[in-house]
């Protein structure tokens, strides 16, 4: 895989993950252009398009449009299911996931994406482990979260005085 491109029915950018080295004026000028290729397409029309020496592979959930960019010899339903495996992390994740959430935690979107695809190719494929390993991390943030409170309350009552009860 080249690339992970998420974007809306509008053609605003969700979310991009580049697997070739590009600069920022080509990713722009690719991700646009790949964007109007797909939404000028209608809706029955094949998922898969070849572009430059590539092919386009997409598919539309609810508004989101999630598209990669495969070599020429990839096969394009093994992508087809790299993409809906990504959706269904992203369903349990999110419970039901939809585009504010990828708006509003497109952290956690590129942390699922990164549990489950490393250099263009899915290195996990089973659901229950990639979601086990974004469970521990979270469980891991909360912990460190939870020392850096401490951590203030009690520079704060060393400096200050007293914490303020809330």
């Amino acid at each position: 895989m080249q690339f992970m491109l998420l974007f809306s029915r509008q053609g605003k950018l969700r979310l991009q993950k580049w697997y070739v080295p590009l600069s920022d004026s080509q990713k722009k000028k690719i991700s646009r252009e790949v964007i109007q290729m797909v939404l000028a397409r209608k809706p029955k029309m094949c998922s898969f398009l070849e572009w430059r020496d590539q092919k386009i592979v997409y598919k539309r959930y609810a508004s989101l449009y999630f598209c990669c960019a495969v070599e020429d010899q990839e096969n394009e339903l093994i992508t087809l299911e790299i993409i809906h495996r990504y959706v269904e992390l992203l369903d349990k994740y999110f419970g039901s996931v939809c585009e504010l959430d990828i708006i509003f935690n497109f952290e956690k979107a590129y942390y699922i994406l990164d549990e489950f695809i490393l250099g263009g190719e899915a290195q996990e494929t089973s659901k229950k482990i990639v979601l086990k390993a974004i469970e521990q991390a979270d469980m891991l943030q909360e912990v460190r979260n939870t020392h850096i409170a401490c951590l203030f309350v009690l520079v704060y009552e060393v400096t200050i005085g007293s914490f303020p009860s809330c």
